[in-house]
């Protein structure tokens, strides 16, 4: 018998399929092509059997959109990858189609809204706790919640991938479905407007707000149940089995009102603001009700820009408490995986993705100043030196020490002992860096990749940070109000999440970490030009949400250049003077057409089938 074992919050359940064959060593040889008719599950089975009726719920949250790994960012202007089969090169370098599109959401967003589907036709009749009301009413709004956020997450990521403008000048997004469909449905359904998509998601993210907590958490006092199933009979205990500690990593009310928001911030964007029905302004409205959960700015994590990829928060991350950082993550995972694809070759990694130097460009000198600033102090021949804080956090550069080893990334060998390495210089392998770096953000220094030494680390995935909502609020506030507007009374403003920010991140200061005479200079300068505010919040997004899959759908509903190439660095040296010599090379060319793929394909092979489905202007 085929079984699914699927991470579900902090419980491990066996899924059934829906079809499944049922189990047992003995068996007739019919038995082997043709289940046994007691064998044959049907719907009306998960009726009484409650784990095969969540299964439902678990196979949808299986189909989770998120990546545990940096892999969209090589198809934009801040990496580059060395795997030359990688479908994510093949598609910035020429051959992205309707039919051959590795970013498509259609299949398992489609799939786990199926899912959900199912799961919202039996779950009022499921034996969820038939000895005690008050816990199957619990049960019964905890699951209908989950499934309400879980839908509108799949069709935020629809609208993403799929989201467009057809010929006749409508923008669409993708077909509604809140039904399942079976063999008597009409599968050929036309795409609603992305405006009505946008509604719906809203309704979901709503109703998953009614029927959940915002947050699991375990409750000492009955005077805190709710007093809907406290009038059941609910005690303590079975509040806290339903809603308590041990489902903190489920869809909770937190995480539904966090994917209202940035739906709304992707239909106030530029490339969807004309049809979407929603306003820069009510973004913003949105994002903050999110961070007023944790006091705004006062809940600001200190540390949220580094700490939870690094070794140094091994007692939080091995702990399994809580990140203050993460609004939602999926649990730990202990394995090698990053570093095996991304170490350099010299600590048995591939290296996969490789920064490219318009990402590093975009770091600002740790005066706040960028590069390009005529009084930066930048030294195009000492390009590292007294740069923004986060870059070495972020990226393996030239003679940095990852591992107590020294990386060259150059033309010339490293030394170590009294042997010389080159495996890591540029191009040297094909596991090298094609642009003279190496990813180090998401990687613990900690482990061992090597199969004969293997050690492996319990690893942290953020679903969604509170700094991205941050950086979306400062986004959409700046947009509607400009930088040091608060309308709302939310009590911060778009220059005062960006500020926060640059602090943390130690900008403003000198080489000891001393506030600047003049501050952060930038920044106050920005803040007086809503514009250039603008570009500001775009490049610390940039840099904050490096490598977390994020820059690839933010160019395109920026409306920015996508087929920017992409930039390395060669680093020579002079075997006599020791000298170093820094020169910027092309590395990638990139061959997008932003006039019509700022706007993802429907699949091709739907748009044969059904002859309602009308395709994205400019794709075939």
């Amino acid at each position: 018998m085929k079984r699914n074992i699927i991470k579900y919050g902090l419980y491990l359940v066996t899924a059934l399929p829906l079809m499944g064959i049922g189990s047992g060593l003995l068996c007739s040889c019919d038995d082997m092509f043709e289940p046994a008719d007691e064998n044959k599950r049907q719907a009306e089975d998960m009726t009484e059997e409650s784990k095969y009726a969540h299964g439902l719920l678990i196979y949808a949250y299986d189909r989770l959109p998120y990546l545990t790994s940096s892999q969209t960012d090589v198809a934009t202007d801040d990496a580059v990858t060395n795997l030359t089969s990688s479908a994510y090169l093949n598609m910035a370098t020429g051959t992205w189609a309707s039919d051959n599109n590795p970013v498509s959401q259609w299949d398992n967003c489609k799939d786990g809204i199926q899912y959900v589907n199912l799961f919202f036709t039996i779950v009022e009749r499921v034996k969820w706790a038939p000895s005690a009301v008050s816990k199957d009413k619990m049960f019964v709004d905890r699951l209908k919640g989950e499934a309400y956020g879980l839908r509108a997450l799949f069709y935020y990521y629809l609208l993403m991938a799929h989201g467009g403008y057809a010929d006749d000048g409508v923008l669409y997004g993708v077909p509604l479905l809140l039904t399942p469909e079976d063999g008597s449905s009409d599968y050929n359904q036309p795409r609603a407007t992305f405006a009505d998509c946008v509604k719906q998601c809203y309704a979901d993210c709503d109703s998953a707000m009614a029927y959940l907590p915002i947050d699991y958490v375990d409750i000492e006092n009955v005077d805190e149940i709710p007093a809907l199933y406290r009038a059941l009979g609910a005690n303590v205990s079975n509040y806290n089995l339903v809603f308590g500690n041990k489902s903190r990593n489920l869809l909770s009310g937190k995480v539904a009102e966090a994917i209202k928001a940035q739906v709304a911030l992707l239909a106030a964007s530029p490339a969807f603001r004309e049809q979407s029905g929603v306003s820069s302004a009510e973004a913003a409205t949105l994002c903050a009700n999110v961070l007023k959960r944790i006091g705004g700015l006062e809940g600001f994590d200190p540390v949220g820009n580094k700490d939870w990829f690094k070794s140094s928060y091994k007692s939080i991350i091995e702990g399994n408490t809580e990140i203050p950082e993460m609004l939602w993550r999926g649990d730990r995972q202990k394995n090698a995986t990053q570093e095996r694809e991304n170490y350099p070759p010299t600590l048995f990694g591939s290296g996969r993705v490789n920064p490219s130097q318009n990402l590093v460009d975009a770091f600002p000198m740790r005066s706040g100043l960028p590069i390009t600033a005529p009084n930066s102090g930048y030294n195009p021949q000492d390009p590292y030196a007294n740069r923004d804080l986060r870059l070495a956090d972020m990226v393996i550069y030239n003679g940095q020490t990852f591992r107590k080893s020294e990386i060259i990334t150059g033309t010339y060998p490293a030394v170590h002992g009294d042997q010389t390495e080159t495996d890591d210089n540029i191009n040297s392998i094909s596991t090298s860096t094609r642009t003279g770096y190496y990813l180090k953000k998401l990687l613990r220094d900690d482990v061992s990749p090597l199969s004969s030494s293997l050690i492996e680390q319990q690893h942290i995935y953020p679903r969604i940070r509170y700094t991205e909502i941050f950086l979306a609020y400062a986004e959409a506030a700046n947009d509607a109000w400009g930088p040091k507007s608060d309308p709302t009374g939310v009590g911060f403003t778009a220059y005062d999440v960006i500020k926060a920010i640059r602090e943390r991140a130690g900008l403003g200061t000198n080489e000891m970490g001393l506030p600047l005479p003049e501050g952060d200079a930038y920044l106050e300068e920005c803040a007086a030009d809503k514009a250039k505010m603008t570009n500001l919040i775009r490049n610390e997004r940039r840099i904050e949400l490096c490598f977390e899959n994020k820059r690839f759908w933010d160019l395109r509903r920026w409306m920015m250049p996508l087929n920017e190439t992409v930039k390395g660095m060669k680093i020579d040296r002079n075997n006599e003077t020791g000298v170093l010599t820094y020169n910027v090379i092309e590395v990638e060319e990139r061959k997008y057409d932003s006039s019509y793929q700022w706007y993802g394909p429907i699949p091709k092979s739907e748009v044969l089938k059904w002859s309602n489905l009308k395709q994205n202007k400019g794709w075939n």
